[in-house]
């Protein structure tokens, strides 16, 4: 437990950043999940679906949530999901 004052500022911040990327990753995995559920029922809004995944996968990739790569390709695979 810290005992400085600074320290406990740190800690503190570190546990609202915490608590604000859980909910961001939460947040991008349910929106890829709710397109990958429309495109298996064949679902009419997938397209718009697809971006609202995407655009939450580079918003999360901006913020160092998940790195850039890994991004690029779950974009990828979700691109190619709905092609096939």
């Amino acid at each position: 437990m810290p005992n400085i004052k600074s320290a406990k500022k740190r800690a503190a911040l570190s546990k609202e950043r915490q608590l604000k990327n859980a909910s961001a990753k939460a947040s991008m995995r349910n929106r890829i999940q709710v397109f990958r559920d429309a495109v298996t029922n064949d679902a009419e809004d997938k397209q718009e679906l697809l971006v609202s995944a995407i655009s939450s996968i580079d918003k999360a990739a901006k913020n160092n949530l998940i790195h850039k790569r890994t991004a690029d390709r779950q974009k990828s695979r979700l691109e190619k999901s709905i092609k096939a």
